[in-house]
């Protein structure tokens, strides 16, 4: 089906997204990056935006909303990629799984099948288990407990702002969410940069070529899943399991550019997820 192939592209740029985050973040501070990538994807919008000003005036409070919520969930999930190993926080950010379930559940009303909870619970069989292989690497890298709680707080930001995307997109286009949802998150991110008197470096964010590449991948991905999510028979809890592709992604950029440990152990258990994935779609 069209809307799991979308979803499926959301899942490995989402990989691919958080290697180009810690790479960017080697070279800028944290709201340099969500500043500029924000302002770039911003503008990569524009042009596909369509009749986006003339969308009633009571949509705009609920995206102003989604976006808030995505501006506290990339401050908290940026600031712990710059401090943590990716493989790491590529685990900790599937416990959105779990949230996203949840939600679904008790907001959207959606029912679980046998074959969906079989996969839920192998997702989950999978993200407890990679911890117990990467306690060494915690150790050595010396992890703090508040840069993972703020990965557990960006996850459940980012699980609530998914579910939401179900609800706007009845109303919505893509172009018409994407556009207003980016507006009002670099709006936020402005604000926050005049009332801490933050210092942004433009000609070396101009010259930081992760950043683009970041932003090039957020506009596709996020369109992916907008157009998923607009689609009726589209479930939040299937989705859900099918964006935790990006686990391998990960995983293996992890080991590949960042030279992180227990690689072999990671994949086991990203397998175990990715049976999880395919017993809930299938």
């Amino acid at each position: 089906m069209l809307w799991i192939s979308l979803v499926l592209v959301y899942g490995l740029l989402k990989g691919c997204r958080e290697i180009a985050k810690k790479k960017a973040l080697d070279k800028n501070t944290v709201i340099e990056v969500l500043f500029f990538y924000t302002l770039i994807s911003f503008l990569l919008v524009v042009p596909s935006a369509g009749g986006a000003i003339g969308i009633e005036r009571g949509k705009l409070l609920p995206i102003a909303f989604k976006s808030f919520i995505i501006f506290v969930a990339w401050m908290c999930g940026f600031k712990a990629i710059k401090k943590m190993p990716i493989s790491i926080v590529g685990i900790l950010d599937m416990s959105r799984v779990v949230f996203s379930m949840l939600l679904a559940l008790l907001v959207l009303k959606e029912v679980l099948t046998i074959p969906q909870a079989i996969g839920m619970l192998l997702v989950c069989a999978g993200l407890f288990a990679l911890p117990f292989g990467s306690r060494k690497d915690e150790k050595k890298e010396n992890v703090k407990p508040h840069y993972v709680l703020m990965v557990f707080i960006s996850a459940f930001l980012n699980a609530l702002s998914g579910t939401m995307d179900k609800v706007l997109m009845k109303d919505l286009s893509s172009g018409e969410l994407q556009f207003w949802y980016m507006l009002f998150l670099l709006g936020f991110y402005v604000a926050y940069i005049f009332l801490t008197r933050s210092k942004i470096d433009v000609k070396s964010l101009v010259k930081n070529g992760w950043v683009w590449a970041l932003s090039i991948m957020f506009v596709i991905a996020d369109r992916c899943l907008f157009i998923a999510n607009g689609i009726p028979e589209s479930r939040v809890t299937v989705m859900t399991l099918i964006k935790q592709t990006g686990c391998i992604v990960t995983i293996v950029g992890g080991k590949l550019i960042f030279k992180e440990k227990n690689i072999v152990y990671k994949l086991v258990c990203a397998c175990v997820i990715i049976a999880g994935v395919a017993v809930a779609v299938l």
